[in-house]
């Protein structure tokens, strides 16, 4: 009987052992997808600059009279300047700022004579 009572718990250190284990690698692979996608927000933001000074450049360099349809370089720097702040805002979010605390008195006992006074 005592044969039987260890073998039927017998499976329980190694699906213990594999739940902690899948537990970990999740915790593993969540940690790793929050800093690929901050290197790849990041990568994002420069290649935003570079389309910006590519389009500033082209912009520069457009001929001054205007053909019937036309690239709007203001609308597209508009829109540049707007992804990149929300991407900026995201990659570092403002925190509160710590506020200034008064100084603590501390002591917090009275003696009854000194509460009459009062």
């Amino acid at each position: 009987m005592a044969r039987f009572h260890n073998s039927a718990y017998a499976w329980r250190r190694p699906v213990v052992a594999l739940l902690l284990t899948s537990i970990f690698i999740t915790q593993l692979a969540a940690a790793d997808d929050d800093g690929y996608e901050r290197e790849h927000l990041a990568a994002v933001a420069r290649q935003l600059d570079l389309l910006d000074r590519l389009a500033k450049q082209s912009a520069s360099t457009a001929p001054e009279s205007r053909p019937r349809y036309h690239f709007d370089y203001r609308r597209l720097d508009a829109d540049l300047q707007r992804m990149r702040s929300g991407i900026n805002d995201y990659l570092t979010p403002q925190r509160a700022q710590p506020r200034d605390p008064s100084a603590l008195l501390g002591d917090y006992r009275q003696d009854a004579e000194q509460e009459d006074d009062r």
